[in-house]
């Protein structure tokens, strides 16, 4: 078997999972709330920032991260948010499991 068509497959297959296919209508539901995806919008960008500071230096920015753990604390109140997180966290964890499947297969070689 073609290594490309077992990679569409897999693609395939992750884009009919479960994992994907929550975290693409919990995404598509918080579009539809402006207010929301704004919020979001804002808490994302903050959570990019802190983390891009804590691979540059190695260090939280406390401030950052605690304004970002504030906001976070907010969103999860509202149902749509929770949900997209919990989409979100699941989706991200199929995709890191599926990495990892495929960095051990090849690590030999990596090394």
């Amino acid at each position: 078997m073609n290594v490309y068509d077992t990679a569409n497959r897999l693609a395939g297959e992750i884009k009919a999972s479960e994992e994907y296919v929550n975290y693409k209508m919990a995404k598509e539901t918080l579009n539809l709330n402006h207010n929301l995806k704004e919020k979001m919008d804002k808490f994302e960008k903050l959570r990019y920032e802190v983390q891009l500071e804590m691979m540059q230096t190695g260090k939280n920015n406390e401030e950052k991260y605690k304004e970002m753990q504030k906001e976070y604390a907010e969103l999860v109140e509202d149902e749509e948010a929770k949900r997209f997180f919990e989409a979100e966290t699941k989706f991200n964890i199929l995709i890191a499991d599926v990495n990892k499947i495929i960095g051990e297969a090849i690590r030999d070689v990596m090394q």
